[in-house]
């Protein structure tokens, strides 16, 4: 039998994992012979590395909304004259570690496999023991986050094992929620015309995951997101 490796293959598996162990290695640290020194490695990792996929993310749909705005400006359109606003850096900034993040988690699950007080139990209440993965369609909740593209809304999502989603949006004309569009593929651009210099409006979306053309998991939570010409 082909073992199957702890290690995930995405960088937000590989943060999950972090974080996990972060939170549940200290209650064995004694027991698995862990120095204090290594927990601290672990914990300046994994807030390092979180903090980075998530400024990689808003700077590379910043990246996106520079392309968007040079080509309508080239080319002409109908959307908002206002320059892409960069976005902020979330604080506090985490303190800079070294290279090589998960090369040192290797090292550090090797010295936990290591100790003669590591079981199976153990590992598998790390997540160290790799296993085939288990899809319950159920649990799916689709995170929603806003993006601009020429002053239009873009609803940012991540597909998974989902076959598309359903967006619904909200626009305060007392229509209440309306489907905006079903997509395969992220991320979804609202082209519904902008209001009018001076007249800002909240749009509010949801979302919801889709397999088989069938409505499957939980309803995201509500993202508000203001909208308006100048």
């Amino acid at each position: 039998m082909s073992t199957i490796t702890f290690m995930p293959s995405t960088d937000s598996g590989k943060a999950d994992l972090l974080t996990h162990l972060a939170t549940a290695l200290p209650s064995y640290a004694s027991l698995l012979n862990i120095s204090g020194d290594d927990l601290n490695l672990l914990n300046a990792d994994n807030t390092s590395f979180r903090y980075t996929l998530q400024s990689a993310s808003e700077m590379q749909a910043y990246s996106q909304n520079w392309t968007a705005y040079k080509n309508q400006l080239r080319d002409g359109g109908t959307g908002s004259a206002i320059w892409p606003v960069p976005p902020a850096l979330v604080q506090p900034i985490p303190s800079p570690v070294s290279p090589g993040v998960i090369p040192r988690l290797s090292a550090l699950v090797g010295l936990i496999k290591a100790s003669k007080s590591y079981t199976e139990a153990i590992g598998k209440d790390l997540w160290l023991i790799g296993t085939a993965p288990v899809i319950d369609p159920s649990t799916w909740k689709p995170i929603l986050s806003i993006q601009y593209q020429a002053g239009h809304p873009i609803i940012a999502w991540t597909k998974g094992h989902a076959a598309a989603i359903e967006i619904w949006v909200d626009r305060g004309d007392g229509n209440n929620f309306t489907l905006l569009t079903i997509n395969i593929e992220p991320n979804t651009i609202d082209k519904f015309a902008l209001p009018v210099a001076n007249n800002s409006q909240t749009w509010q979306y949801k979302a919801i995951y889709l397999l088989h053309d069938e409505q499957v998991g939980q309803w995201s939570d509500v993202i508000s997101v203001l909208v308006g010409g100048v």
